[in-house]
């Protein structure tokens, strides 16, 4: 259901670990190209704490969700912000997320259209 999506989103977008945590299970994966999958809610909510200790600030804005079936979605969002001591920037991000039958996220994978601004 799209409302799943827009509870992640906007707790992603609280930046606190605590409002995440409810997402993940140790089954979860998640893969953020071209750095490996990791898996397991030690490791998901450690990586989120590391992507926000990054930057100064950071919102996502969800612009359209498709639904492909079996609590599967792809979804485009607009990602802003600045890493610290850098100038801010804009970048579209296209997103597949599964949900397992309890709510929790089973699989996410980013991928940006523009890898500059992490170089």
């Amino acid at each position: 259901m799209n409302c799943k999506i827009s509870h992640f989103m906007q707790d992603l977008n609280s930046l606190n670990l605590q409002e995440l945590e409810k997402w993940f299970n140790d089954e979860t994966v998640i893969w953020i190209p071209p750095a490996k999958e990791i898996s397991g809610k030690t490791r998901v909510l450690a990586l989120f704490r590391a992507i926000f200790r990054r930057y100064e600030n950071i919102e996502w804005k969800v612009s359209e969700i498709f639904n492909l079936g079996n609590d599967k979605y792809f979804y485009l969002t607009d990602s802003l912000g600045n890493l610290s001591g850098r100038d801010p920037y804009r970048n579209q991000i296209c997103t597949l997320i599964q949900f397992s039958e309890s709510g929790k996220i089973l699989y996410l994978s980013d991928y940006f259209k523009d890898t500059e601004a992490f170089s």
